[in-house]
């Protein structure tokens, strides 16, 4: 699943390629939505929110988010499209540019004043303007005996984090992702290096070279441990026994 730092490029992709112009096609291919047309108005802004998309258009947002598979492609008017016709959800075209959503995990238009409660109940954005490391590092308090490897990932406490960075932040802070939240001595560390990070990487597709994401069965880059991979909110997590020592409860 895409991290926050792809979905906020990929939003700011969209505003400097659509904002302020008016579109000229509206094909929205999911059968609840596909008789609105939004065809004459102008689109006024495209943002970011965690791992969220909304294309602000008048009185209405169309909001996507990309799952596992999903992507925005631009195009020039009358390109080919690298992925195939059957994938695309919306499209949404100007005088100069078209904008393809392929394979989205949700695709609805919502009514602008209704956002807050389509996107649910998220904590503050890694990347808005609202974020707050105070109030992220009391919503992973109340976690509790939560693993911190999934309440760093649950958007209700902090939004934009995925397997990726809270592979890499538990790594770089010598935390065993199976350890209690209650149980982890430095959050407030903790929630800064993710912040950090994530800031780091979100102007470029390039990342860092991962410490420990992707590489179980390799030798760990601190020590040479082989680094274990074991499933923790139907996604992998990556880990190094040695550098992360393991708490009584997940061994």
């Amino acid at each position: 699943m895409p991290e926050g730092d792809t979905v906020w490029r990929t939003a700011n992709a969209l505003h400097e390629a659509l904002a302020g112009h008016v579109l000229t096609r509206c094909d929205i291919r999911v059968p609840r939505y596909a008789v609105i047309d939004l065809s004459g108005q102008e689109i006024d802004e495209v943002v970011s929110r965690g791992k969220h998309l909304l294309i602000r258009v008048g009185d209405h947002s169309i909001h996507t988010h990309l799952k596992m598979e999903g992507a925005w492609h631009i195009y020039a008017p009358d390109s080919a499209w690298r992925r195939p016709g059957h994938q695309a959800r919306i499209v949404l075209a100007t005088e100069h540019r078209v904008a393809v959503g392929f394979s989205l995990g949700i695709t609805e238009v919502i009514a602008r004043d209704a956002e807050a409660s389509a996107i649910g109940p998220l904590g503050p954005d890694l990347l808005g303007p609202d974020w707050d490391t105070s109030t992220a590092v009391r919503n992973l308090l109340e976690a509790g005996e939560q693993p911190i490897g999934l309440a760093l990932v649950d958007q209700r406490n902090l939004a934009g984090l995925g397997n990726l960075y809270r592979s890499e932040v538990c790594f770089l802070r010598g935390v065993h992702p199976f350890t209690p939240t209650s149980e982890v001595i430095d959050l407030p560390a903790m929630v800064i290096l993710a912040h950090r990070m994530i800031h780091a990487d979100k102007n470029s597709p390039h990342r860092h070279r991962p410490w420990v994401y992707g590489r179980a069965g390799r030798g760990c880059r601190r020590c040479g441990t082989v680094i274990e991979g074991r499933e923790l909110g139907l996604q992998l997590i990556y880990f190094c026994t040695h550098c992360q020592r393991s708490p009584a409860r997940a061994s």
